[in-house]
């Protein structure tokens, strides 16, 4: 059998796993951050996690079979290995990218909605002070006798 037939087939068994493995653990840990993220809306939480799970998927076994042709052809085990150490490396680099996107967009969107949580006037509304009221406390008593 051709090196480079070899070469394909465990590129492929390797790749394939490894995302499948990386969508896997992404989804399951994913879940309870994006609930977050969501305000606690479970079902909307499961939702996007498909979502987010499917799309991970197309990208990077698109990404896998698009990068699975050679450039050379694989002459010995020493070049099958080499041709494997390239292609399996891209392809988790391409999947780390992926992860960290995937974190990185959800965190933003996690940030913004605690910040509008947790908006709150620093000080409350104490009602209107008008002619002849008490002052507020951002202005100056009034100065008393002078020598006192």
């Amino acid at each position: 059998m051709d090196l480079t037939v070899v070469a394909y087939a465990v590129y492929l068994l390797i790749s394939v796993g490894l995302t499948v493995w990386v969508a896997r653990t992404l989804s399951r840990n994913g879940r309870i951050f994006i609930a977050d993220v969501l305000h606690g809306d479970e079902k909307l939480a499961d939702a996007v996690n498909h979502l987010l799970v499917v799309g991970f998927y197309l990208v990077n076994l698109g990404f896998v079979a698009l990068y699975l042709k050679a450039a050379d052809a694989v002459e010995d085990a020493r070049g099958l290995f080499e041709a494997l150490s390239v292609k399996i490396g891209v392809v988790l680099l391409v999947l780390g990218v992926m992860h960290l996107g995937n974190v990185w967009v959800l965190n933003k969107i996690r940030r913004r909605g605690v910040m509008e949580r947790e908006q709150v006037p620093p000080v409350g509304p104490q009602g209107w002070t008008g002619p002849g009221q008490a002052p507020g406390p951002w202005t100056a008593p009034a100065a008393g006798p002078a020598g006192a």
